[in-house]
């Protein structure tokens, strides 16, 4: 059996009747037409459902950050009064103690009060300069130690202090003596082996380094303060005239040369030209010369 369709007309009849518009439709333009229109109303609900949310998060946000800076502005306004309260009891202290010492209560005006401000500003500068000014003197100050100590280290490093040839045993006295001449010895002998290392009692600038007859080979330092060192009967010199040489520096080696009856270092101290006995130089400044010191 064929099924038939359901239809359904309408009509649409102007006031004067003219022409009759007719309009067929089916069952299924019908439901067509009902989904669509069921579809664009719920997606409107949907889309205003979302506006509508989020209108109500947006006001319960502004809600929040309104009731914090109610809050923070009560605060604001607990700490101005109890400040203005404070002030009030300050003032009125002030006032009970100036009645108290007889002293009549002033009111302090705008401009006082400005010129007071103004007049720490100036002090808080003055305070200020003369800090810079005190911070400059303590460098200089520190600088001037600072030299000094340097020239008094430089004083100490030209003045004899240590053994030329390392804790030797003094075999010949600055002294008279007999053997092997009877005449007075200059300085001292320091026993070591041939070849052992000789060097400089102190900083300074090597003044000749020769033959110089019965001392055999050997070594004059300026030490520049008036102290001369001599390094006498040396196998071999290790320096030349004019060189600069730092304290405990290597200048020569020990030997026999010139007159000597062995292997040994003549080490002599002299001062302005004159000789003095080196014992007290060969561990340390004596303390008679330190105290001579700046």
């Amino acid at each position: 059996m064929m099924k038939i369709k359901e239809r359904y007309f309408i009509k649409i009849v102007p006031h004067r009747g003219d022409v009759v518009h007719r309009f067929e439709l089916t069952r299924r333009n019908i439901m067509t037409a009902l989904a669509a229109i069921a579809v664009i109303l719920f997606g409107s609900l949907a889309f205003g459902g979302v506006q509508l949310w989020r209108a109500h998060a947006q006001v319960a946000q502004l809600q929040t950050i309104a009731t914090q800076q109610r809050a923070q502005l009560q605060t604001i306004d607990k700490k101005t009064a109890a400040i203005r309260s404070q002030l009030q009891k300050v003032q009125k202290q002030n006032q009970e103690i100036q009645q108290l010492i007889g002293v009549r209560p002033q009111v302090q005006k705008l401009s006082e009060t400005r010129h007071t401000i103004d007049a720490l500003a100036m002090a808080t500068a003055r305070t200020a300069q003369e800090s810079d000014t005190l911070r400059r003197l303590t460098m200089h100050v520190l600088n001037v130690r600072h030299i000094q100590e340097l020239v008094r280290a430089k004083a100490l490093a030209a003045i004899p202090s240590i053994d030329p040839v390392d804790g030797a045993q003094v075999v010949g006295c600055y002294c008279y003596r007999s053997y092997p001449d009877s005449e007075f010895h200059p300085g001292v002998d320091l026993g070591a082996d041939y070849g052992e290392v000789v060097r400089a009692a102190a900083a300074g600038t090597i003044a000749s380094a020769a033959w110089d007859g019965g001392y055999g080979q050997k070594i004059d330092i300026d030490h520049g303060n008036g102290y001369h060192t001599w390094y006498a009967h040396l196998s071999k010199m290790e320096v030349t005239p004019g060189q600069f040489v730092h304290k405990g520096q290597e200048i020569g080696l020990v030997g026999s040369t010139g007159f000597s009856t062995g292997p040994h270092l003549h080490y002599q101290v002299m001062l302005n030209g004159s000789a003095i006995d080196p014992d007290p130089f060969l561990n340390g400044v004596p303390a008679k010369v330190l105290a001579q010191l700046p």
